[in-house]
């Protein structure tokens, strides 16, 4: 067996454990950093909205695809010095098409830069089609996008609560999804990649993703915490802690298996595309991929556990864990010779004196000495014989 599978059986049956429950307020910390970072982001840069949310003009045309199309064309088009131009993006289409698309421009730019691709491309201007999209149609795109989500998140939780029949794991669970939404669409915003209907698609994904993660983590804490007011063995957060310790071998190997193949697409789609939606699809799914792991483990179970942890019938059996706990631990220290607190210090020296004459009521015989006692393995003390050779007749 590998050492991580070793370790994994390790952690499944308890021989090794760490507290990631008990840790959660550093968690906590460290994800509201994070989402601070990405709001900072938000309010500074802002988002680069893609032509579809935006507007502005496309241009599509006939032409072999090469390794150098993307970079040729939008050399072309830059060269054309129009107004507002930006950085145009440029994709090809299957092996003989070419799609650019630039910002709102004015009638003489869209002429202008319309003649330089079909000069690159060796046609006639009549053969480029140009068409604009305007920004309300783009305003339509992102609300559908905004209800997409609500809708998903209020399917979730009502999936959640009646699977696990817990409104608290439905809380958890859509408070860590919010947390991954937010943190990918902040990196978004530092990066300076496009939003496109592809990010949106990614984003939706990496919801998906994060959410099977969240609930395999809930179905053991679910497993584990099965009758535990009956009993004062655990507390619920040892129980969830128990949990993400016999999982968290599998969510690091799903996760890594599932950011192999994003991130090489992300290489390719940056690096050697340079654009198009296989750039923004990708950053969504590694980024999402990567925080939704992270919340699944250090932040969904904690926050149940601190929901679960407020209510009465938890609150006393965390009490009654604690008294057991103690009681274990003096026994514990008694078993090893220390006297428990309180106990009383007893200290035997030789034999015990007979009771003086004078002290005697009268006509009574005298109390003959205590015989030394010594403690036996059993705790219970035994009287101490003499040697036989002192022995009286």
């Amino acid at each position: 067996m590998s050492k991580l599978g070793t370790l994994g059986a390790k952690l499944h049956s308890g021989e090794v454990s760490y507290d990631f429950i008990g840790k959660r307020k550093f968690w906590f910390v460290v994800s509201l950093i994070l989402i601070a970072i990405s709001l900072a982001g938000l309010f500074t840069r802002g988002l680069a909205l893609g032509i579809e949310f935006k507007g502005g003009v496309e241009y599509q045309t006939n032409v072999k695809v090469t390794d150098s199309t993307v970079q040729d064309f939008s050399d072309a088009v830059k060269a054309t010095n129009a107004k507002d131009l930006g950085d145009p993006v440029v994709t090809t289409v299957g092996t003989d098409k070419v799609r650019v698309q630039t910002k709102p421009l004015s009638q003489d730019d869209i002429t202008k830069v319309r003649a330089a691709i079909a000069q690159e491309a060796g046609v006639s201007a009549d053969q480029v089609t140009s068409q604009q999209i305007g920004a309300s149609w783009g305003q339509q795109i992102a609300n559908k996008a905004i209800i997409a989500l609500v809708v998903f998140l209020g399917l979730v939780f009502l999936v959640i609560w009646a699977y696990f029949r817990e409104p608290k794991a439905s809380m958890a669970a859509i408070v860590a999804l919010l947390h991954d939404v937010l943190i990918t669409v902040g990196v978004y915003a530092l990066v300076g990649f496009d939003v496109t209907p592809a990010t949106v698609i990614g984003v939706l994904t990496i919801l998906g993703y994060s959410l099977y993660d969240t609930v395999v983590v809930f179905d053991k804490v679910r497993e584990n915490t099965r009758g535990i007011t009956g009993s004062n063995r655990f507390t619920y957060s040892d129980a969830t802690n128990l949990a993400v310790n016999q999982t968290v071998v599998r969510s690091i190997n799903t996760t890594l298996i599932a950011l192999l193949p994003v991130g090489s697409i992300l290489v390719v789609g940056t690096v050697v595309l340079g654009t198009g939606p296989l750039k923004d699809l990708s950053l969504a799914l590694f980024v999402g991929i990567a925080v939704g792991a992270y919340s699944s483990v250090f932040i969904a179970p904690a926050l149940l556990a601190v929901f679960k942890e407020r209510e009465p019938g938890m609150q006393a059996l965390n009490r009654r864990v604690t008294a057991k706990r103690a009681q274990s631990a003096a026994a514990a220290a008694t078993a090893t010779g220390a006297p428990a607190a309180g106990a009383p210090v007893v200290v035997a020296a030789g034999k015990a004196p007979a009771a003086r004459a004078q002290d005697r009521p009268s006509g009574t015989a005298p109390t003959p000495a205590a015989r030394p006692m010594k403690a036996t393995g059993s705790k219970r003390p035994q009287p101490t014989r003499k040697p036989r050779s002192k022995r009286g007749k």
